[in-house]
């Protein structure tokens, strides 16, 4: 995971991107506390968070959710960087289709994040053995 992030983080921080990381899911911790940071990059950010934001949303749904601005969102959002505008969630799924975490990335410019964006970040993390194709239950 940490090396998955330093390749993101070196090729996409100087294109617009201001944070990404892991959060690692704990089904059996209470919803407001499920989903712990992993490996990110470049900054602190908020752990636990619940799943009534976007990475938990992402997570319940087991599909991958591109917010164009996030200032839309209101309580849906969890703001760790009031600078950011934008956000893409990718849920990462083991080989037997459960989600053990998500791939968050955010970006201090609204509209940042592209259908190509999520399709190129689906691939990174399949080719680093990080997630498999399964789809919706």
């Amino acid at each position: 995971m940490s090396a998955l992030i330093d390749i993101l983080w070196d090729g996409l921080a100087p294109h617009g991107l201001s944070w990404i990381g892991f959060y690692i899911d704990r089904p059996a911790e209470p919803s407001d506390r499920r989903l712990i940071l992993g490996p990110r990059r470049d900054k602190p950010a908020c752990s636990p968070i619940g799943l009534h934001g976007v990475c938990g949303q992402s997570l319940l749904a087991r599909t991958p959710i591109i917010v164009k601005d996030v200032r839309t969102l209101g309580a849906k959002y969890i703001a760790c960087d009031p600078l950011d505008l934008s956000e893409i969630v990718i849920p990462c799924f083991a080989s037997d289709g459960t989600i053990w975490g998500v791939l968050d990335a955010d970006s201090h410019i609204a509209g940042h994040f592209t259908n190509d964006d999520q399709v190129q970040l689906i691939e990174m993390l399949e080719s680093a053995a990080l997630s498999t194709r399964a789809g919706p239950d």
